[in-house]
């Protein structure tokens, strides 16, 4: 259906959300991508910005139903024509919280184009492309049409 060129994303789900930040990003010695305390929810760049990552979240504060989660890195184009190709094989495209979409969302502060579907047993998995743009974490999470609207204003 859509070829995979790797794993992007796994999600862990954590008993002492303050401690395992501090672990990963001190101990390990993973680059911290963005923490959401209010959330219980962090982010980590595992080989470098853009290339893998890892999330942590506080017991039951997981964005979606279920703590399993993985993300596939795929082409841009891939990510762009998956809602369509995943309801053709009789699947729900999701966004983030779980809403039904026709169309990618941005996870602005990466950027990342994503797109969330569920496996046979409810299990959350994501088609994730890197943006050649520059990160804009005050856009927070925006579906791919006001992206392409908000970059064509920024070169405007």
């Amino acid at each position: 259906m859509i070829p995979i060129k790797g794993l992007f994303e796994a999600h862990l789900s954590v008993r002492d959300f303050e401690r395992t930040v501090a672990f990963y990003r001190d101990v390990v010695g993973l680059e911290l991508g963005i923490a959401q305390p209010e959330r219980s929810a962090a982010f980590f760049w595992v080989g470098g910005r853009g290339r893998s990552m890892m999330g942590i979240f506080g017991a039951g504060s997981g964005p979606l139903p279920k703590s399993h989660h993985v993300a596939f890195e795929v082409k841009l184009e891939d990510v762009l024509a998956a809602p369509q190709r995943l309801q053709s094989a009789g699947l729900t495209a999701y966004g983030s919280a779980g809403e039904p979409i026709n169309e990618p969302i941005v996870f602005a502060w990466m950027p990342a184009a994503s797109v969330f579907f569920e496996d046979p047993d409810g299990n959350s998995l994501e088609y994730i492309a890197m943006l050649p743009d520059p990160p804009a974490l005050e856009l927070g999470l925006v579906s791919w049409s006001e992206w392409q609207r908000l970059r064509q204003n920024q070169r405007a």
